[in-house]
């Protein structure tokens, strides 16, 4: 009996030391979405390394220790989920705009692609400042940018310019030396000064007229009101929809497909929902010959100088809709 009790309390005294753990995994869930590109990946890496440090628990040296720890246990479960995979990108990384055809339609596996994230899967209470950093570093086009760079470059970027670590901890972190981290942290520098997925302008928090502009937005799709629309999106927009590698440039060829192909979304009905990657999203149901309204969308929207200028159209709605707290369908 006296064995048993003494088991019993050690393992509660083991579970109470470890039970902190859960309090990290908001900020690895963003971590690990940045180098992964995919919040379905990020929460299967997140609980692998959970249950690593849990395996691994006899080596844990201290309460204070535990955040790097942690941080060393995802990154590692990061590089193992990252060998011998293609980068995730978005279908602008393909090459150049297409035309606004059916025929241009090519469907690729969703595992090709950047999805989007939730800001409650990610974000916690913060200041200002902290909140505009984070809000940067998950915008689907920095994302994109992270997934050229080699893995381990990866994680000393974000490491060292998003959660600002020294490089002597990241060097610790990667068994790696300072002069090392240094190093890559300079590559990968230079490999995002030359890409154009970098090339992308702060986005400042919404004020009250863009939150006016996107309510309008919403009214006039829904309205499918092109004189309305027309005023709201900017002449230079684009528009992807993956899991279709096609991309548009341009409003004209934006509606060009909206009034031609797409035109069975005229009558949609569009949502909003929590932010994706610091961005405002919305769910869009399209009619259904049934009545009532089917998922067709989760519309992310990035704005310059008070319109529109992109449109990401996630079509995987199976997916992404119950990850938003979207509901799968909308009654008449």
């Amino acid at each position: 009996m006296s064995t048993i009790l003494f088991v019993h309390q050690s393992t509660v005294a083991v579970v109470s030391e470890f039970g902190e753990l859960e309090q990290h995994r908001t900020q690895l869930i963003a971590y690990c979405y940045r180098m992964l590109g995919s919040p379905f990946d990020a929460e299967d890496a997140v609980q692998e390394a959970f249950v690593r440090a849990w395996r691994n628990r006899d080596r844990f040296e201290g309460r204070s220790a535990m955040r790097s720890w942690l941080y060393r246990i995802a990154t590692n479960v990061c590089l193992d989920m990252l060998k011998g995979k293609e980068r995730r990108l978005r279908p602008v990384d393909l090459g150049p705009a297409l035309e606004p055809l059916e025929s241009n339609l090519n469907a690729r596996s969703a595992k090709e692609w950047i999805e989007p994230i939730p800001e409650n899967l990610i974000s916690q209470e913060k200041d200002p400042a902290d909140q505009a950093v984070e809000r940067e570093s998950v915008r689907l086009a920095f994302v994109a940018a992270l997934q050229q760079l080699p893995a381990r470059q990866r994680a000393v970027l974000i490491l060292r310019e998003v959660l600002r670590w020294e490089a002597s901890e990241v060097a610790e972190l990667l068994d790696s030396s300072v002069a090392s981290v240094n190093s890559a942290l300079q590559r990968a520098r230079a490999t995002l000064a030359h890409s154009n997925l970098s090339s992308t302008d702060p986005a400042p928090a919404l004020s009250e007229a863009d939150r006016a502009m996107l309510d309008r937005y919403v009214a006039a799709f829904e309205k499918y009101d092109i004189e309305a629309l027309t005023s709201l999106i900017r002449e230079d927009a684009s528009q992807s929809m993956p899991p279709y590698d096609m991309w548009l440039e341009g409003r004209d060829d934006i509606f060009a497909w909206w009034f031609g192909p797409g035109i069975g979304c005229r009558g949609s009905r569009v949502i909003p929902t929590v932010s994706a990657n610091g961005s405002p999203a919305y769910g869009q149901y399209k009619p259904s010959p049934q009545g009532g309204h089917e998922p067709w969308a989760l519309q992310v929207i990035e704005l310059k100088d008070g319109q529109i200028s992109e449109l990401t159209f996630f079509l995987d709605t199976a997916r992404i809709f119950p990850l938003f707290g979207l509901p799968l369908r909308l009654d008449a």
